[in-house]
């Protein structure tokens, strides 16, 4: 059982109309992440979780996607839309399995869960990529890590020579996490949920293009590609957004 209670994580909650939740990735927070779908709240009532260790949420030992999920689960209430990217997808995920009856919808970008995948030379690579750097995370400098770990997920934001404290704190987590390719998603659980889902990517890697591929053929979910900031979808904005409210309006007819 997680030391860490749903009532204990920081959430940020704006704007009326139905409920969305949103989870954020590794490394930047809920504040960062999500910035640009702050206009949603003029029809949705946005719930921005900073996952344990983000924002004033407490951290675990460890982050863990599995340990994760079931307050996320608890966070949708008697009923959500759920929205996860990255990481946070991957936790989405787990969550909308366990709560299939409090998921309105369930939308995910680019989920680091590469073994969906596996087989496909592209993710094999990355997959190898991904198992080398985490070995060496005991010897590498946390800036140095933060740059290799963007660069292999397509990330278009910037990491200083200098990292500022937040950048600091979030290079320590995603140094310390489990790695989302360790786990398996229940993709039969969230096949036969009745909600309806959608799977996003950002054309810019094969690797993660493939995996949303796979993902949205196992479970039934439409399928978009978002272009124009690599693996940070939500910061294309208008694109981003008009995409996913017009997800929302029709899940909520």
């Amino acid at each position: 059982m997680s030391p860490v209670d749903a009532a204990d994580l920081d959430v940020t909650t704006a704007g009326s109309g139905p409920d969305v939740v949103f989870v954020h990735g590794s490394i930047v927070g809920a504040d960062v992440t999500w910035r640009h779908q702050l206009p949603l709240a003029d029809r949705w009532t946005l719930h921005l979780v900073n996952r344990p260790g983000f924002g004033a949420s407490p951290p675990l030992e460890r982050g863990d996607f599995e340990a994760v999920a079931p307050l996320v689960a608890a966070l949708l209430g008697e009923g959500s839309h759920l929205v996860g990217h990255s990481y946070g997808a991957v936790i989405a995920l787990y969550a909308a399995a366990l709560r299939p009856e409090a998921v309105r919808s369930l939308t995910v970008s680019e989920p680091g869960a590469l073994q969906l995948a596996a087989g496909v030379p592209a993710v094999d690579e990355g997959l190898a990529g991904g198992a080398q750097l985490y070995a060496m995370r005991d010897r590498i400098e946390p800036r140095d890590f933060l740059r290799h770990f963007r660069s292999g997920v397509g990330s278009t934001h910037e990491t200083p020579d200098e990292l500022p404290e937040a950048l600091q704190r979030g290079a320590a987590h995603v140094m310390s996490e489990r790695p989302p390719w360790e786990g398996e998603v229940p993709l039969e659980a969230l096949a036969s949920a009745s909600y309806p889902k959608l799977v996003l990517s950002g054309g810019h890697s094969d690797v993660f293009e493939a995996v949303c591929d796979v993902l949205a053929g196992r479970v039934g979910a439409e399928r978009e590609t978002i272009e124009g900031r690599g693996h940070s979808i939500p910061w294309t904005a208008a694109a981003y957004n008009g995409r996913l409210e017009r997800f929302l309006l029709s899940a909520t007819a």
